[in-house]
């Protein structure tokens, strides 16, 4: 049996509107996973979805959020987002990794500290020329509005381009 799946366009402007309001603070809706690992992922899913309007309730694989404790490894963890993401065909944003001339404003980066697994996730904002301190973000865990992905200090990035959503 083929499953045939309506594509919708991600709303860049949503995203970015969210990622702004709740960038250096945090919307009562959800729970807040600072003490738990931290919030960057979380935080970068609600913008995703404030983008997409759309969950992937999948229970093996989706991308999905009722509460702190009903949700997938992939609203939270930093390389399951990313899994998702770039192997998703179904509901929800489906995105590709890229280099950096890809993105767009409402797309992702993540962040390696040692070289070896990516640890934190940022979205972003602005973007305003060709270098990484010309990309602005927003993140949770440490909260940030417009911090330049260069001014942080990583051993290596990589971006998602979110493609489309799946509806």
């Amino acid at each position: 049996m083929v499953m045939f799946m309506n594509i919708a366009n991600y709303d860049r402007n949503s995203a970015i509107s969210y990622a702004k309001k709740w960038a250096l603070s945090r919307n009562p809706k959800y729970y807040n996973f600072d003490a738990v690992g931290g919030d960057c992922t979380s935080f970068v899913s609600q913008c995703l979805y404030a983008g997409s309007k759309k969950m992937n309730y999948n229970p093996k694989n989706g991308w999905y959020y009722n509460n702190g404790y009903d949700k997938s490894p992939s609203w939270s963890g930093v390389e399951f987002l990313y899994k998702f993401l770039t192997t998703n065909n179904g509901f929800g944003p489906r995105g590709t990794e890229v280099s950096q001339n890809g993105i767009e404003v409402g797309d992702i980066v993540q962040l390696s500290f040692n070289g070896l697994t990516f640890e934190h996730s940022l979205f972003i904002i602005n973007i305003t020329g060709s270098s990484l301190n010309d990309i602005a973000v927003a993140a949770h865990t440490y909260d940030v509005l417009e911090k330049k992905v260069g001014e942080y200090n990583f051993s290596k990035y990589r971006f998602v381009h979110i493609e489309n959503v799946g509806i």
